[in-house]
């Protein structure tokens, strides 16, 4: 891909009078080394009849000698040329094995032939104090470079100098500004005196507006242009000449474009020559216009081609309206990182070290942009054959009529920040919670290790390793071991509150009940994964009567639903006692609707039973408890095992970072409802808390948006656009906050060539 672009210089002189004029030397014609290719030239020069002459100099560079045969009043120099810019990599080469660290020696007859380049001119004291701080240890040679480039960059401001001739280096090193030649030439000087050959570069330099703003520095001009300008090259054997340019700090690219290099600045001059005495007014004018662009990634459209695009998107938009076809369109952009486009993670394995930490700082990118008050879900996405577990999966779900669904984004935990959360921090939430809920806070359950399970493991070990260095094969089991023996045994894990939502009561509420397991503590499921993953749900009282699955039931899609609960009375509920139903039960109806409601009334606590309609609330009051202590169990012996709660929320704490795991939830008005008692009780406690668990039930009400690894991509799961201009926003957001957060849509492989992310980018039609 290039930009074609055409250059404009014109350089004017206007005499008081008419006036001879010796021959003028003009260096303004790219040099043969230049490797910015250079599509056509042209010079003319006007004021007088003159013979025109192409020469080359002793150092190859090209003269135009120009010899006038009568007075003149005046002298015009214009120079028109097109040049092809495509991007250039100035580290593209190699050196020969004895130049590759610094210090070294140039061999004899290369030393011999770059003698003008190595002429030593008079350092004064402040080079020499200059050349005294310079770092002489041996290193890497293009390292001492760059070094020193940038250094003198810093050191060095750069000012706008009219004044003819070039500074000393001390006079450059004292007053701390100068011009583009005045930082050249320094750089030359301080670089022979450390044994290298350079020479003085004049030439033009293009620097084009970019399509998009700079992520790590300077973004560069705010529009395109061109000026004189000057740089050095040093040579290296293996290399040739090397272009540093000390005024940007930089190696030069495709946008220097050489005119003249020689050993002395004066030797480099655009334009010499003399003429008789008399005033003369001199003005220039230069300028750059694109006149070619291929497409690119970054600019793949003119404005003329968008505004075609942005027409024919609204057309399709009205037929669509006029025929009533409800259509939708969704998409599933992948992207990669921009800074490690060679890690497994960014090629072919679906997780890494980093993929985790910049799909966190995109969802929250994405959740400012398009989600605010929604709610941040870390669940679990994808699983395929070979994984030992489901892959992250990161949400944000927020509601369609504009109510918040978490309010407070301070409550939401960062997943690489440590908050010192521990097991007493999750038993003061999980209490405080079944307060709001108006349940049993003694229901409450800690949670630990099986501790037989790994004890067991712990003796078929070698006798010679120890439990936390355990020599296993297997990476993961190896962790594990050595985390839970890390942690201790009869270390709580965390605490789980058996839960469910009475939906079929006159009063609809939140419902707990004790879980009896044989052992004297909970053990969960040897695992990795989440407390709520782990819980040993078939340990509970065993029964062959099985309802409904909790009263779960799907809803009809097709079913008309009444209006959600607004945030501000489901907070006011758990700020002021108010029992659930008064707030659930205005939109309970819908619900029931679609239940398929056959069984009697439960026991509030969740041991009264099914059955004939005689269950009576055995919930006792929510009576103070210490939150600190291992949590009780209730005496359930003699309740109904079919009545037992087998669905929990839990509070883990893990990573210092409280982790609230959420049950499952049939109806998003139930679900909602328990978010907010979860957002309620972390400002209550001032606990940032990370969500994870069951996601919110489907339901055309919440929109949502996530983020997942893939194999060498990270997958942005958009919600669908219901008209063009909807597309469009949701389409440039996206892309721009993936971009903000270092993750983009192409690559390059190995020998250069570019090519995509690898992941595809699917679009999702529906109505």
């Amino acid at each position: 891909m290039s930009i074609h672009v055409a250059l404009h210089h014109k350089t004017s002189y206007a005499y008081s009078k008419r006036i001879t004029l010796g021959p003028q030397v003009i260096r303004l014609r790219p040099a043969p080394h230049c490797r910015t290719p250079v599509e056509s030239y042209s010079l003319r020069v006007s004021g007088g009849e003159h013979f025109l002459n192409w020469q080359q100099d002793p150092f190859g560079n090209y003269l135009a000698r120009c010899v006038f045969n009568e007075p003149a009043e005046h002298l015009d120099i214009e120079v028109d040329l097109v040049a092809s810019l495509s991007s250039i990599n100035p580290f593209d080469f190699f050196l020969e094995p004895a130049a590759e660290k610094f210090p070294f020696v140039y061999d004899a007859d290369t030393h011999e032939q770059l003698k003008p380049y190595l002429a030593l001119p008079p350092a004064g004291p402040r080079l020499h104090s200059l050349l005294g701080t310079i770092d002489r240890t041996p290193r890497k040679t293009i390292d001492l470079l760059v070094d020193l480039n940038q250094r003198l960059q810093q050191q060095i401001d750069y000012v706008v100098r009219m004044e003819p001739g070039v500074q000393t280096a001390d006079q450059t090193l004292e007053i701390g500004r100068g011009s583009c030649q005045d930082s050249a030439w320094l750089l030359c000087q301080a670089l022979r005196h450390l044994g290298f050959a350079t020479r003085f570069v004049s030439g033009y330099l293009i620097q084009l507006v970019a399509d998009q703003k700079s992520l790590d520095g300077p973004s560069g001009p705010e529009a395109d242009f061109t000026d004189l300008h000057a740089w050095t090259e040093v040579y290296l054997p293996g290399a040739g000449w090397v272009g540093l340019d000390p005024t940007s700090g930089l190696l030069a690219g495709e946008g220097h474009l050489p005119l003249a290099c020689t050993p002395q600045p004066i030797s480099a001059a655009p334009i010499t020559g003399g003429h008789e005495p008399c005033d003369v007014d001199f003005s220039f004018e230069m300028s750059v216009s694109r006149v070619y662009e291929d497409p690119r990634v970054t600019k793949p459209y003119t404005e003329e081609q968008w505004d075609r695009i942005e027409s024919l998107g609204h057309q399709v938009d009205e037929r669509l309206r006029h025929n009533d076809v409800r259509l939708t369109m969704g998409g599933e952009p992948t992207f990669v990182s921009i800074d490690d486009m060679e890690g497994d993670e960014w090629n072919t394995a679906a997780v890494g070290p980093n993929k985790r930490r910049l799909a966190d700082d995109l969802m929250l990118r994405l959740k400012q942009r398009f989600g605010q008050g929604g709610l941040l879900h870390y669940g679990q996405g994808k699983w395929y054959p070979g994984e030992s577990l489901p892959r992250w999966s990161f949400h944000c779900y927020w509601r369609k009529d504009g109510q918040p669904v978490w309010q407070n984004d301070q409550l939401f935990a960062r997943v690489d920040n440590d908050h010192g959360h521990t097991i007493d921090h999750a038993r003061r939430f999980a209490h405080a919670l079944a307060q709001r809920l108006e349940v049993n806070t003694e229901h409450a359950i800690d949670g630990y290790e099986d501790s037989m399970y790994y004890a067991w493991r712990e003796r078929r070990l070698p006798a010679n390793v120890d439990p936390r260095d355990s020599k296993l094969d297997d990476p993961e089991e190896r962790e594990r071991i050595a985390r839970v023996f890390e942690q201790g045994l009869t270390a709580a894990v965390g605490v789980a509150l058996p839960l469910r939502y009475c939906w079929w009561e006159a009063q609809p509420r939140w419902e707990s009940g004790a879980w009896v397991v044989r052992s004297e503590e909970m053990f969960l499921i040897p695992g990795d994964s989440p407390m709520g993953y782990r819980l040993p749900l078939i340990g509970l009282l065993y029964t062959s009567k099985v309802y409904g699955s909790e009263g779960f039931y799907e809803r009809d899609p097709l079913a008309v639903t009444a209006e959600l609960p607004a945030y501000e009375s489901l907070r006011r509920r758990m700020g002021a006692g108010v029992p659930v139903g008064a707030v659930m039960q205005r939109y309970a109806g819908s619900v029931k609707q679609s239940h398929q409601v056959g069984f009697g009334r439960h026991g509030a606590n969740g041991v009264g039973g099914y059955g004939d309609d005689h269950g009576e609330t055995d919930e006792p009051s929510p009576e103070t408890h210490d939150p600190e202590a291992p949590l009780a169990k209730v005496d359930v012996r003699y309740s109904d095992p079919a009545n037992v709660i087998r669905t929990a929320l839990c509070v883990e704490p893990r990573g210092g970072v409280l982790h609230v795991f959420m049950p499952p939830c049939d109806r998003l008005e139930v679900y909602l409802d328990l978010i907010a008692a979860v957002e309620d009780t972390a400002e209550s406690l001032d606990t940032p808390v990370i969500i994870e668990g069951y996601e919110p039930p489907h339901d055309h009400r919440l929109q949502h948006i996530k983020v997942t690894p893939d194999p060498g991509v990270l997958e942005v799961n958009v919600h669908p656009a219901e008209s063009w201009d909807e597309l469009v926003n949701i389409t440039t957001g996206v892309y721009e906050d993936a971009r903000n957060s270092r993750l983009g849509t192409e690559k390059f492989d190995l020998d250069g060539t570019h090519t995509g992310s690898g992941g595809g980018n699917h679009v999702v039609l529906g109505g």
